[in-house]
């Protein structure tokens, strides 16, 4: 009798033990195999070789820790404007696949009935946050959305928890300020909710400091985050703070092309391309010399701008680095570090006449209208708006072809980083190494889900990474594994190492073949030398265009035309007071002429 009394006592006891303790257990557990946090780091135009581990002379030591702890991507590509990678970021999918196949203010009428060219992304389709949530996650995203704002179209109705967006293209970096006259103001938006931003507002900082704010401490850390930040640098209007910006003020005072040559070399040194490669030169590109002192020092002012405001960013992504460490969790943090595009080539500023370009007036008369201005001495502070133009955009990708908009590798090729750790372990095999694959902006979505060890039915148009990153894998896709892009008429095909390409830009475009493990720079046009690859490359090509539905454009479409155009018909009363604006002056000296002839004319 005794025994049986021991026997239940002991029992009881041990059931006692277990339920006190079990949360202890479970927590043990949990930590042990618990899914691994993941922040997914955007740029916005930003250029390939902008970073110090890619080459730069800008400072940008938080991201290259990451690449240095981490692997680079030398091969990996994107669309060459903002809305058509980001859909692909968010869904695994092709940009006309999910109705993004450019962004919605540069859609001609004639394309804007299709399924592809809706400018939104499509709501039946899953975006990754969706897919995490649904695994456990919490989800948070900060910054640029620009996927559509209407309901049903915010990321906090597209599985984000905690969002603040901006809905449009762009925005001022110091103000809640349009930095197009096509909107009549910049619309942000927290938890779905119009929200106003506080007066020291700096973009990087505050988009830094609502990721840090979403993510919490360490308290709220049972459950893995995904974080993504979508940053605006270093979209135009280009601005930094001054103390980011003075580091720079003598770097550019050679000019232009002595910062591509200088960025060419980086690339070699830092392994990113195989040697220092002299790029074609761009026809964009005017001769540094045929500049003015005065013009000279105004183009190197604006650039030491650019390299500030990449600076600031990088400083603020080391703050949300380090409080993800201060929170315990940074050995169970992957970062992902990308651009949405190449450099911005864009001429806004030559309305106000700073440079050697006839002025744009309508332009400069709403800049000044809006409260902007162009001074050199504060040039990217509070109030200013600058853009580098195309001549340092083509620096800023090194020796490759082209910029934003453009489907030549300077407008499509862009540095990616992955970085970090699961529990404990480094989610890659080859520490410091770059990685030579072919990579498509589709890929980061069954990326994060492999490393987040989510199983999901979806057929995604991008592959995984993973085998990239964990086994040094040199490639994803097979040799007969290609992909299409098109984006305002500009198209390519990329198969292999070869990449079919044709670029809207001067009388009669063709398509052009190139070798891209042998010639990143596209400077040997292989079409006529490689005739059967050409054709075969060629009928892919229309292939994939004819399933995806891509539809052509006219012959006179200009991307920054049918922004401009679209936006002001939306704003007939801003295009009437611009008009306004231009036409009284013009009636004014009309009058004057005819007072003074008659007062000349005799009795």
């Amino acid at each position: 009798m005794g025994y049986h009394r021991n026997t239940w006592r002991n029992a009881l006891l041990g059931a006692l033990s277990l339920v006190v303790l079990w949360p202890a257990f479970a927590l043990a557990d949990t930590a042990a195999t618990r899914a691994p946090n993941i922040v997914l780091l955007l740029a916005d135009d930003l250029g390939f070789a902008d970073l110090g581990s890619y080459g730069s002379e800008i400072h940008t030591p938080n991201i290259d820790r990451l690449a240095a702890s981490g692997m680079r991507f030398s091969n990996f590509h994107v669309a060459a404007s903002c809305a058509p990678t980001r859909a692909m970021l968010m869904t695994g999918l092709d940009s006309h696949t999910v109705g993004v196949a450019n962004i919605p203010e540069a859609i001609p009428d004639e394309q804007a009935h299709a399924p592809a060219y809706q400018g939104v992304l499509d709501t039946s389709v899953p975006t990754i946050a969706e897919m995490l949530q649904k695994a456990g996650y919490r989800t948070m995203m900060t910054g640029k959305w620009h996927l559509g704002f209407a309901d049903g179209e915010r990321p906090s109705q597209r599985g984000f928890d905690r969002t603040l967006m901006l809905a449009d293209t762009g925005a001022d970096n110091w103000r809640q300020r349009s930095y197009l006259p096509i909107y009549a103001e910049a619309n942000w938006y927290e938890d779905g909710e119009p929200t106003t931003l506080p007066e020291d507002f700096y973009s990087s900082e505050y988009l830094v400091d609502k990721a840090i704010e979403y993510i919490g401490t360490d308290e709220d850390a049972q459950k893995p985050f995904f974080a993504y930040v979508a940053f605006q640098a270093v979209h135009i209007p280009v601005q930094a703070p001054a103390a980011f910006r003075d580091k720079y003020l003598k770097t550019y005072a050679d000019g232009w092309h002595a910062l591509r040559a200088a960025r060419s070399q980086g690339l070699a040194e830092t392994g990113i391309l195989p040697s220092a490669l002299q790029g074609l030169p761009m026809p964009t590109t005017p001769d540094w010399e045929s500049l003015t002192p005065e013009q000279q020092a105004f183009e190197a002012r604006g650039m030491a701008v650019y390299a500030g405001m990449v600076d600031a960013m990088d400083h603020h992504i080391g703050r949300l680095v380090d409080h993800i460490d201060s929170i315990g969790e940074l050995d169970n943090t992957i970062f992902i570090f990308l651009s949405d595009n190449g450099a911005e080539g864009s001429l806004a500023t030559r309305a106000l006449g700073n440079r050697a370009d006839a002025p744009l007036e309508p332009f400069a008369i709403w800049m000044r209208w809006a409260g902007y201005n162009t001074d050199s001495d504060t040039l990217g502070e509070r109030d200013s708006y600058h853009d580098i133009g195309p001549a340092w955009a083509s620096a800023a990708v090194g020796p490759l072809a082209w910029y934003k908009f453009f489907a030549g590798e300077g407008g499509l090729r862009v540095p990616l980083v992955i970085s970090g750790s699961h529990d404990g372990q480094n989610v890659t095999s080859q520490i410091g190494g770059v990685s030579h694959a072919l990579g498509w902006a589709p890929d980061i979505v069954p990326t994060v889900l492999g490393l987040a060890g989510v199983q999901t039915s979806n057929d995604f148009a991008g592959k995984t990474l993973v085998p990239v990153l964990a086994e040094n894998q040199p490639q994803v896709r097979g040799e007969d594994e290609g992909f299409g892009y098109e984006l305002g008429g500009n198209e390519a095909w990329f198969q292999g190492d070869y990449k079919l390409v044709f670029n809207r830009y001067g009388d009669s475009p063709d398509w052009q073949l190139f070798n891209l493990r042998a010639d990143p720079a596209e400077t040997r046009d292989l079409s006529k030398s490689e005739p059967a690859r050409f054709d075969a490359m060629r009928a892919s090509y229309d292939a994939w265009a004819e399933a995806r539905g891509v539809l052509p454009v006219a012959p006179e479409y200009d991307q920054r035309q049918t922004v401009f155009s679209k936006g002001m018909r939306n704003r007939p009363g801003l295009l009437a007071s611009v008009a306004l604006i231009v036409l009284i002056p013009l009636l004014a000296i009309a009058y004057l002429v005819v007072w003074g002839f008659r007062r000349r004319k005799p009795a």
